[in-house]
């Protein structure tokens, strides 16, 4: 990926987005940064990481029935999304991980072959894509976990998916995880929420604020 700027090209503010299109809750902030971009002055520009890969190290201490999705059913998405971006550029990741979430979420169809092929066809992509799903010896496999390592380095090694990195007041690259948030919110909310986590991340020292999950992600209102 390019050198990091303080402003994108459209003259709006850049922010940086890692996602893996497995997860729902990923998929819930995504949609709250594009609704944040109706509202506020900035552009996303999006980027892969992986759960597969972030949780390789320590796969013998996860409960068998999460291990087992890893090492299968995780890779064949993003190796699909990896693909479309290199062989088509970055403008497909954007368009591509929308037509993927909302079949495998909120259509509730799950990370399919024929979910995948309709998403393909969606944006305008070749079909053939979707060999890539299942190619273990992955042709861009070091390009994945480039895109990857450079979004987890960001927040360090013991969050997940979605990293957001923005701008700072001196030009250096604020990052966090999440926020983890269900419903997405809308409107002048979902102004308030970036406004809100914006000024605390931007604090130094400020690691950590959370409490426990009570319900799961809501895709009704996306």
């Amino acid at each position: 990926m390019s050198e990091q700027t303080a402003q994108s090209g459209s003259g709006k503010t850049p922010v940086d987005f890692w996602f893996d299109p497995l997860c729902p809750w990923a998929w819930m902030t995504s949609r709250w940064v594009l609704e944040v971009e109706k509202v506020r002055d900035i552009e996303v520009r999006w980027h892969i990481m992986s759960l597969a890969v972030l949780n390789e190290p320590k796969l013998d201490e996860l409960p068998d029935e999460y291990r087992e999705m890893l090492e299968s059913t995780a890779w064949q998405p993003i190796r699909v999304v990896t693909a479309a971006w290199q062989k088509h550029g970055d403008d497909v990741l954007g368009p591509l991980y929308t037509a993927l979430g909302t079949r495998i979420h909120n259509e509730g169809a799950g990370p399919t072959r024929e979910a995948m092929v309709a998403a393909l066809d969606e944006v305008g992509l070749p079909a053939d894509l979707i060999e890539y799903a299942e190619q273990d010896d992955f042709e861009f496999d070091a390009e994945l976990r480039a895109s990857h390592k450079e979004g987890i380095e960001k927040v360090g090694q013991d969050v997940g998916t979605p990293v957001i990195a923005v701008p700072g007041a001196d030009g250096e690259q604020i990052a966090f995880f999440g926020p983890v948030v269900t419903p997405a919110p809308r409107g002048e909310e979902a102004a308030r929420l970036w406004d809100g986590t914006l000024l605390v991340a931007s604090v130094p020292g400020f690691y950590e604020l959370k409490r426990s999950r009570t319900v799961g992600p809501d895709f009704g209102n996306l």
